[in-house]
């Protein structure tokens, strides 16, 4: 079956998830600078979100440039991928309104986290879909940044409940060292 379908649906959901989170940044009442500060932390985890949300549909599509087909339960794995970024905005929101309080920041934390595993599910299914000698198994590699994500999740989403600013100031290095597009894909398709 063709991947363009499921592109083109990924897409359109991915549309949808930064326009509901968009949706819930409310104006300040008054005119002035400092009638932003108290929707700063929503404006701020929003930021952050739509980063997030930019790195997984860019990796998504380069890792569909690479892929040739997809399968019923391909579909389904790229299903789950979105059923977890679907949730961001929820998770976004709840942390943002409670002023990084613990249990805020550790789900949100866990959405991330699942989708990470996600993301790594459907991955991994493509590259066993496609061969492991296939040009997405030789770009995607032994996945380290994705490893370190992992263990960077787990680390700040314990922290949450000792030290919730640190927690999110890790959330924030993992979106750093993805921010730039993967360089693994990029390189296969320009043939080094």
């Amino acid at each position: 079956m063709g991947k363009e379908r499921l592109a083109a649906f990924s897409d359109g959901v991915v549309a949808i998830i930064i326009t509901i989170m968009v949706l819930e940044l409310k104006v300040p009442h008054g005119t002035s600078f400092a009638d932003l500060a108290p929707v700063a932390p929503v404006f701020l985890g929003y930021v952050l979100s739509f980063v997030y949300i930019g790195i997984y549909w860019n990796n998504h599509h380069h890792l569909l440039q690479l892929a040739t087909t997809v399968t019923g339960p391909i579909l389904w794995a790229n299903l789950h991928l979105l059923f977890w970024l679907s949730l961001v905005p929820f998770a976004t929101a709840w942390m943002g309104e409670n002023q990084l309080s613990s249990g805020p920041v550790a789900l949100y934390g866990g959405v991330l986290i699942m989708n990470a595993l996600a993301f790594t599910i459907l991955m991994t299914m493509l590259i066993a879909h496609e061969g492991s000698d296939s040009v997405l198994a030789h770009a995607m590699g032994r996945d380290i940044k994705g490893k370190a994500s992992l263990a960077i999740y787990v680390t700040a989403i314990a922290l949450a409940f000792v030290q919730p600013i640190v927690s999110v100031a890790l959330y924030v290095l993992v979106a750093m060292i993805w921010f730039i597009p993967d360089r693994r894909v990029e390189r296969v398709l320009k043939g080094d």
